[in-house]
């Protein structure tokens, strides 16, 4: 079963599915996008059944899956074109909506250029300028930058802000969960095991550092060859002079906590 036991209301604007691989966060949202359909339970959305009433929720969401790629002969203009005259748009209305979306997300340049000429972030910002022009109510991103360079993720980040619509994405990145979300839930074999802002689940971390280093500590835990400890900021000092690195906390930390692995 690859969820089990979930109840949840998505409901801010941005929405940030943690967790590791095989933990059910694509199986979810492919689910709620009305793509894939579930052996039990309800899901609504806007209070559409996604079984019953999917033909009503595929007109106010856009889905962009982890696999999504674009088609190289064809330029961002035609590509985003093609798309919302498929949803339904005038070829007048899908001209204008592709140039003011592909300027909004820095593609503006490049309209005309075949997308096999375009750098991975460019590309991902094409289904980004997709997501843009169809001014959807919700948006599902299943991680939208994997395999970018942190330029092309940053562009991604920045394009991704300018959506209207709720978001819903899941992400390995916690640097991304952390910049884009307003929530946040944290899955783990197909069930939630925690949710909230990033300040409420970072709470328990509050004035605290990460130490890692190669050699034992005190109340320190091993992950890998490193040994982790967490201490108040100002006994960071003492673990410098050590030669050990001192790290921020992050939502890394509920992992680690968790005893999960990192992706890295």
């Amino acid at each position: 079963m690859a969820l089990k036991d979930i109840s949840a209301e998505m409901s801010a604007r941005v929405t940030t599915i943690i967790g590791r691989n095989g933990a059910g966060k694509t199986t979810l949202l492919r689910i709620l996008s009305t793509q894939l359909m579930p052996t039990s339970g309800k899901a609504t959305i806007f209070g559409l059944d996604v079984v019953h009433q999917a033909r009503e929720i595929r007109k106010r969401i856009v889905s962009i899956p982890q696999e999504a790629s674009t088609i190289g002969i064809l330029t961002p203009m035609e590509q985003v074109s093609m798309y919302l005259v498929g949803r339904g748009f005038s070829k007048a209305d899908a001209r204008k909506a592709t140039l003011d979306a592909l300027d909004a997300v820095g593609l503006h340049e490049a309209r005309n250029n075949p997308a096999d000429t375009l750098s991975g972030g460019m590309k991902r910002k094409c289904f980004v300028a997709m997501a843009l022009a169809a001014n959807a109510d919700v948006i599902f991103l299943d991680e939208p930058t994997t395999g970018l360079d942190p330029i092309s993720r940053l562009e991604v980040w920045s394009a991704i802000k300018q959506l209207q619509g709720n978001i819903i994405l899941t992400t390995h990145y916690m640097e991304e969960a952390e910049k884009l979300s307003e929530e946040v839930f944290l899955f783990e074999s197909g069930s939630i095991i925690d949710k909230g802002t990033i300040k409420s689940l970072l709470k328990g971390f509050e004035n605290r550092v990460r130490i890692e280093s190669y050699r034992k500590m005190d109340n320190s835990f091993r992950v890998g060859t490193i040994y982790i400890r967490y201490v108040q900021q100002d006994e960071a000092t003492q673990f410098i002079k050590e030669g050990d690195s001192v790290r921020k906390i992050s939502l890394d930390d509920l992992f680690i906590m968790r005893g999960v692995d990192i992706e890295s």
